[in-house]
């Protein structure tokens, strides 16, 4: 156990070295936002140049290796494998990953198994699942090197464990997992391998006081642990403790995790807890980097809504309409809003609509007949109260005992 913590501590300054020594590795943070966004909506040349920026300003490792990320995509080799090196002479073994793919995309096998074996070996090591999936391996996957490197134990019994934990709880196998947990228990009750399963199982069987002391002890000696921070927050969540699961994202983010949606996450727990004006600010910088998300314009718009802003939400869920022109839950969205501001033919209209995209949704039906009840229309309310009720929802029985007895 010892030892285990010892080591805990070294992984716990190598991360922070790798995050930057000073205040500008948070600065990264926000180019490299902007560069994955960029990237993700296909303009890699504009994030290269974003990254190239930021190189200028603060040359950290992290930079040179998200820049050689970028470069790999759009297939030029030699500027990544640059830039990766560049990264590990900078923080070592950092860049290994990256030129694990470059060398492979090369077709050089020999040199790409290599540096994927300096990775596994580092504080970087990701997942099997992870590299077997990576299609950056493509050309040599069939190659022999490839069979022989993996015929090598990279992964010890434990890790092996928790990542069938991962697979089987994703698939809501609950049973399965405790039975294999049962056996981690058994051989090393110590690893953290074995805490964090037990916290999984426990939160997706919806045991959330068990999860979140499971993720305090490991976050206690993991402070900066992605993992076990995502994990305590969302059990804090589920907990209903969402200032709690705030100040956890707030570690998150923090830390220089590269994770924009974090912000989305943040900003749903300051609703939560009445803190509108930082929950919008959230989602603002959220938008900064993704302006046309449907999440967080929807999101937004209910912060305004709940923050007595009515016009202003209304302007966030006609832009999420306009962009989203056959999502149901964007009608519904601003249909909410006119709801409110008591327009009851527009909210009739904007209900209407997303009943024609999804006509299985109860409480449109119920708040469409109460629009067109307001505005005289009893036989069409009627009507949808009917179906409102025929689809689950109690609440129109009495409508239609008040209005609809007779027709």
């Amino acid at each position: 156990m010892i030892l285990m913590r010892l080591k805990d501590r070294i992984i716990f300054l190598l991360i922070i070295t790798y995050l930057g020594n000073n205040v500008s590795g948070q600065g990264d943070v926000d180019f490299i936002l902007k560069a994955t966004a960029l990237s993700e909506s296909g303009k890699t040349n504009e994030a290269i140049r974003v990254l190239s920026k930021a190189i200028e300003l603060n040359a950290s490792g992290r930079l040179y290796v998200q820049r050689g990320d970028a470069y790999l995509s759009v297939n030029d080799l030699s500027s990544a494998i640059q830039d990766f090196n560049q990264g590990n002479r900078i923080v070592e073994h950092s860049g290994d990953y990256g030129l694990a793919k470059a060398y492979a995309v090369k077709g050089d096998a020999s040199t790409s198994l290599y540096h994927l074996g300096m990775h596994l070996e580092s504080v970087y090591k990701k997942s099997e699942k992870e590299i077997m999936l990576d299609p950056s391996f493509a050309r040599i996957e069939n190659r022999p090197e490839w069979r022989q490197f993996w015929k090598k134990d990279w992964y010890n019994a434990a890790e092996r464990s928790r990542a069938e934990i991962e697979y089987l709880t994703s698939g809501k196998k609950i049973e399965d997992s405790r039975g294999i947990l049962a056996e981690m228990k058994r051989n090393y009750p110590d690893s953290d391998e074995t805490l964090y399963s037990e916290a999984l199982i426990n939160f997706v069987s919806g045991k959330y006081n068990e999860a979140v002391s499971n993720a305090i002890i490991l976050t206690a000696s993991n402070p900066l642990n992605a993992g076990y921070l995502r994990l305590l927050a969302k059990g804090q969540e589920g907990q209903s403790n969402y200032a709690g699961a705030s100040g956890t994202y707030s570690k998150l983010i923090e830390s220089g995790v590269p994770d924009a949606r974090l912000l989305l996450s943040r900003a749903q727990c300051y609703r939560r807890t009445g803190e509108t004006d930082k929950a919008k600010k959230d989602i603002e910088r959220f938008l900064e980097y993704y302006p046309e998300d449907k999440s967080a314009l929807s999101i937004v718009g209910k912060v305004e809504a709940e923050s007595g802003d009515n016009i202003k939400a209304l302007e966030y869920f006609s832009k999420n309409l306009k962009l989203h022109p056959n999502d149901a839950d964007c009608y519904i969205d601003r249909a909410n809003s006119y709801f409110a501001s008591k327009s009851w033919e527009w909210a009739a209209d904007d209900y209407s609509m997303s009943l024609d995209l999804k006509p299985d949704n109860p409480d449109a039906w119920l708040n469409k007949g109460i629009s067109l009840l307001s505005i005289g229309n009893v036989k069409d309310a009627c009507h949808d109260f009917k179906k409102s009720y025929s689809l689950g929802n109690q609440k129109a029985s009495s409508y239609l005992s008040k209005n609809c007895i007779g027709r």
